[in-house]
């Protein structure tokens, strides 16, 4: 057994206040304590930190989603020591991808494949002209918009790991919850802490995200610093939809760690 004690931040949901016009605003908020971990049990997961390119290359890609210059830029400025400790501290170190043809290469990837837990069969609902409709309207009206759908097309084509998020080694490279779940039992992982992009979105629910790993048992955890988020008009200027996602991480999944504290206390 190997114990970390390291500040965490959770968020008290807890008590509304009634006598106030927005019981609500009661509630405790954010808290921070100290709690102990066991190294031996958690690891780092690194999750869709992608080199997507520039916006000179791939204009439609980066006119929808315009966290990707926040992402460069925390991955420019944060995964070197994060992910440095990590290793030099011989603390488990995951990667969690998806999106294109950039990581069958990597031994940490075959690994994975190899300790995949069996897939349930989920039944798959028919299609039909009508949903069909639907679907596209909201691919052309919601999210990317028909005149950025060849870029984004493009650019997924040559997606690769981003510059500072390479796997080293035999990390483990997992694609969907079942090799991940795989990694968990074979490493006796029970606690993830996540990095990457978006908290609100991939990290949450894509294949390998909090949501899949919660219903196998798996606490999962976020660090502040390592994480942007998918934001919209009214949010973007304040970044309140990261809020928000770190706020869901505490409230239904684990903690919220502060980058430089974890570093600070690793053995």
């Amino acid at each position: 057994m190997k114990l970390m004690k390291v500040p965490a931040n959770y968020y008290q949901q807890f008590d509304a206040d009634w006598r106030l016009s927005v019981p609500g605003e009661g509630y405790g908020g954010w808290k921070k304590a100290e709690i102990e971990l066991d190294l031996d049990h958690t690891a780092v997961v690194v999750m869709h930190a992608w080199d997507c390119g520039t916006r000179e290359e791939f204009p439609g890609w980066y006119r929808a989603v315009d966290y990707i210059p926040r992402a460069q830029e925390i991955a420019r400025t944060v995964f070197p020591k994060l992910l440095g400790a990590v290793r030099s501290h011989g603390l488990k170190l995951f990667h969690v991808v998806g999106g294109g043809n950039y990581y069958q290469k990597y031994p940490g990837y075959a690994k994975a494949q190899k300790l995949a837990a069996p897939a349930l069969p989920a039944p798959w609902i028919e299609s039909d002209p009508i949903l069909a409709k639907l679907q596209q309207f909201r691919a052309d009206h919601v999210f990317v918009g028909k005149h950025n759908t060849a870029d984004v097309d493009k650019g997924f084509q040559k997606i690769n790991f981003d510059s500072h998020a390479f796997p080293e080694g035999e990390e483990p490279v997992a694609e969907n919850a079942q090799q991940l779940v795989g990694v968990c039992k074979e490493t006796k992982v029970n606690h993830l802490i996540y990095a990457g992009f978006a908290i609100d979105w991939c990290l949450l629910m894509s294949p390998g995200g909090m949501l899949d790993m919660k219903r196998h048992g798996v606490m999962c955890s976020a660090f502040r610093q390592a994480v942007t988020a998918v934001e919209n008009r009214e949010t973007a200027r304040r970044e309140l939809c990261k809020e928000i996602g770190l706020w869901r991480v505490s409230l239904a999944f684990g903690f919220v760690f502060d980058v430089d504290e974890f570093i600070s206390r690793l053995p």
